[in-house]
């Protein structure tokens, strides 16, 4: 029998001390409050486990339990590479499981090159013997994610999924997040769009490529790739310094800088280039997070936070329904307007 529902809406009300009408308001999504409140009363429901009767329905209709008797664990299975998204997903993953119960922990893969060293690590490891696995983005080396999909247990790939993969994805849409960047440039008056980023070394950065090409293409702007700085990296180490050189060849009037890693060096290197920012060039940053030694960025809001939440779900959706056919999921955000972008006056 599942466990009997203990948390009602005045125990959130009591924790909170709003009243029971405002609870009720804020998880019906009703209007007459701020937003702000409404996220308070929100997480502290979930915190505390409770559920609304839509939502039991809605749980009910994927057969997923929403008060289990059975308590799981989960691993977040990541290498060094995917730790700058770590904390955000795990914020996610943690937040949704915690309304059922379940346990999510994190599993750092060594950086092993043998396939048949990788296999014996993760026997080693017990890997195979927990409830499901969340394989995060930037797996390096590659083989990694290949012998992860190949482990016969529930799977959510955080990150676009390579052709025939066989396991469910859910990530933020890099692709649509791309497209708003420049059509929000477009917008503004700008035409001479610099893109910057490493296209080679992970799926996701190819992707922001093809949708910088499909967006620019869509705005009649042909795209000549020498005049990006889309090398990959470690082929390349002296790329800032081939950067300086399109920077000022091409002297573009905006500038989308689309791997977070590479959003600082950048605006380093237009302090040293004497370039204004947005006098002299429109920057946006993909940045996974805004950081406290950058100034405030025009950005995409990268749902990754959203994603570990929805791949919570999506975990669960999978244990209940093991014979439906795969589901491939992506979150979209919104884009963030700050001091980094300016109306183009030709």
């Amino acid at each position: 029998m599942p466990i009997r529902k203990q948390v009602t809406l005045k125990t959130i009300a009591q924790q909170l001390g709003v009243t029971i009408q405002t609870v009720n308001k804020a998880l019906k999504g009703k209007p007459g409050m701020s937003e702000a409140t409404r996220q308070l009363i929100v997480e502290a429901a979930e915190k505390l486990g409770y559920f609304t009767k839509e939502q039991i329905r809605s749980l009910r209709a994927e057969r997923i339990i929403s008060y289990p008797i059975e308590r799981k664990r989960f691993l977040l299975v990541q290498t060094e590479q995917s730790i700058g998204y770590n904390r955000l997903l795990l914020e996610g993953l943690h937040d949704r499981f915690a309304s059922f119960g379940h346990h999510i922990e994190i599993c750092l893969l060594p950086a092993l090159t043998r396939e048949a060293a990788m296999a014996e690590w993760l026997e080693e490891q017990a890997v195979a013997f927990t409830d499901g696995l969340f394989i995060a983005p930037s797996i390096l080396p590659k083989t990694w994610e290949s012998v992860l999909l190949q482990i016969p247990m529930p799977k959510i790939l955080l990150s676009y999924p390579p052709l025939g993969t066989k396991a469910d994805s859910v990530i933020w849409d890099i692709y649509e997040a791309t497209y708003q960047a420049v059509a929000y440039l477009r917008s503004i008056g700008h035409h001479n769009i610099m893109y910057i980023g490493d296209t080679h070394s992970q799926r996701g950065f190819i992707v922001r490529w093809q949708a910088f090409i499909h967006a620019m293409n869509e705005f009649n702007a042909v795209v000549d790739a020498a005049a990006h700085s889309i090398g990959q990296r470690s082929l390349q180490p002296d790329w800032l310094k081939d950067l300086r050189d399109k920077l000022v060849l091409h002297a573009p009037t905006a500038v989308i800088c689309g791997v977070h890693g590479e959003v600082a060096p950048f605006y380093q290197l237009c302090q040293e280039l004497k370039l204004r920012i947005p006098e002299d060039v429109s920057v946006i940053g993909f940045l996974n997070e805004q950081p406290d030694s950058l100034p405030l960025f025009t950005r995409p809001l990268l749902s990754i936070r959203e994603t570990g939440y929805r791949a919570a779900d999506r975990m669960l959706w999978r244990i209940a329904n093991p014979t439906l056919p795969y589901e491939h999921i992506r979150i979209q955000g919104d884009l963030c307007i700050a001091g980094t972008t300016a109306v183009r006056v030709e």
